[in-house]
């Protein structure tokens, strides 16, 4: 191992919580610069509302043929959700709620609101894409918010 092998950081592994922040980052990125103009703002989230109605093909749940979520779906999901979230917690205050152990985490993270609230942004984006434009984004932020 030698004298300076005892020295070398251990690589630590990914957490949720820094996965989220990753995620959030990434999306707001790739929102951009695919034409939909996002910022940290609960207006912006309006614009992950006009994403899904221009993404998906609500009549059949089912993303729309070449377009930005035919792939990677798990993953960008995981980030429009982690972005919601952190809106809502510049928004109104709160904070992520994450269990590393669970095996279904980045599905279950949650935002406890200041409010008492406590939302599940990926569980909604999921919903969103399963269920149509009913389970809008803006809304859903909108009265969590205010509750």
């Amino acid at each position: 191992m030698g004298i300076f092998g005892s020295f070398k950081k251990k690589k630590e592994q990914p957490t949720l919580l820094s996965d989220i922040g990753k995620g959030a980052e990434w999306i707001i990125a790739c929102l951009n610069s695919s034409g939909y103009k996002v910022d940290m703002s609960v207006n912006s989230l309006k614009e992950v509302d006009r994403f899904f109605i221009e993404q998906m093909d609500d009549l059949a749940h089912e993303p729309k043929q070449g377009g930005l979520l035919s792939k990677d779906r798990g993953a960008r999901l995981f980030a429009i959700g982690s972005f919601i979230g952190e809106v809502m917690i510049k928004e109104y205050g709160g904070e992520w709620i994450t269990d590393d152990n669970d095996e279904k985490g980045e599905i279950n993270i949650a935002v406890k609101l200041s409010n008492g609230s406590t939302i599940w942004p990926v569980q909604r984006v999921m919903k969103r894409c399963g269920e149509g434009p009913e389970n809008d984004i803006y809304n859903y932020a909108i009265v969590a918010g205010t509750e």
